[in-house]
């Protein structure tokens, strides 16, 4: 076996949301499980790549600026340079393989043939062969490299510090931390997945109500017609208004890294499709799910109990609170009795 097949060195680009970088994860430590001498790296974006951090399976994560993605005053010039400079940077890794478990992408593309690795590799319409998950569409691509296929579960580290302030800020909200806390996350990318703030209000009340439950309540902060970064302040003010008396104890998750934190303090969670559901899932957290327009098969949450409403519409608005707080419900249920466990496939 030549030192490049023991010990390749490989480059996993996904320059995609958060959702389908935290889909990657399970190929990444698939790598690192039959490779365990590889350099494994990762490409991400500079909004995405906090999700990579700590990661045990990663040797190196480099991240590169969307141009839209770029901040106030920050010039469209600055960002290609500096993604001219991680080109280069990257060419001198001399990587054996460039994987873009996330397809075609024009700017994967662009990034897999400048870095110059020996060998590429695209997710295709053949993947699909694995399952209708994307993680196990990604992890297919062990096949293709000549290893095992396996699907493991997702893997996010939160970052200890985060998670120690939050957990004080807890402990001095309410004296100690709550005996079952749950986030309600409140936001989501796409507007077809948003739920409506009342709803969450009257599944926050419920659940204190019937479980004994306190709430943390999360949201991307800041307002809704922001162009790069909409927001959810005007939701969140409007949630705490209605839930005046419950305990509740609202999170504005500025930094994805807070996020993290914040999701790895609950117990369950209740929210939308989306980045935060994946990243809940991959710290292991059960969840009640809302879908909207989109393909549970494809995006429900990976390898952990979860309970997903999708109604024949598709539209998240026809999911009513009652729904939900039954889920949830059913969802305590499940973890109450002891059950084999759960297949990452279920």
């Amino acid at each position: 076996m030549s030192p490049a097949e023991a010990a390749p060195r490989i480059l996993v680009i996904r320059r995609d949301n958060i959702g389908d970088l935290v889909c990657t994860t399970p190929l990444i430590r698939s790598l690192r499980a039959q490779l365990p001498r590889a350099r494994i790296a990762a490409l991400a974006t500079r909004y995405n790549a906090p999700a990579l951090a700590g990661n045990p399976d990663l040797d190196a994560v480099y991240a590169y600026t969307k141009a839209k993605h770029r901040a106030h005053g920050e010039s469209v010039f600055a960002v290609y340079a500096r993604r001219v400079r991680l080109v280069f940077e990257l060419r001198r890794e001399h990587f054996d393989w460039a994987l873009l478990p996330g397809g075609p992408h024009a700017s994967a593309l662009w990034f897999a043939r400048w870095i110059g690795a020996r060998r590429t590799l695209v997710r295709g319409a053949a993947d699909a062969a694995a399952g209708a998950h994307e993680v196990e569409q990604c992890c297919n691509l062990l096949v293709r490299m000549g290893l095992r296929y396996e699907a493991p579960s997702l893997r996010v580290v939160a970052d200890p510090l985060e998670v120690a302030a939050l957990g004080s800020r807890i402990a001095a909200h309410w004296g100690a931390r709550p005996r079952r806390l749950v986030g309600l996350h409140l936001s989501a990318r796409k507007p077809s997945q948003r739920w409506a703030g009342a709803n969450f209000a009257e599944v926050a009340r419920a659940l204190h109500r019937e479980t004994g439950a306190s709430i943390l309540l999360l949201w991307a902060p800041g307002q809704s017609d922001d162009r790069l970064h909409p927001g959810d302040d005007d939701k969140a003010q409007a949630v705490l208004a209605a839930t005046t008396g419950a305990p509740v104890l609202p999170v504005a998750t500025q930094r994805l890294e807070g996020l993290i934190a914040a999701l790895a303090q609950c117990d369950q969670i209740v929210c939308c499709d989306g980045g935060a559901m994946h990243l809940a899932a991959a710290l292991g957290k059960p969840i009640v799910c809302l879908f909207g327009h989109s393909d549970a098969s494809r995006w429900r949450p990976w390898g952990v109990p979860h309970e997903l409403l999708q109604r024949g519409t598709r539209d998240v608005a026809d999911i009513a609170p009652g729904d939900a707080i039954a889920a949830y419900a059913r969802l305590l249920d499940r973890l109450a009795v002891p059950a084999q466990a759960e297949l990452p496939s279920a």
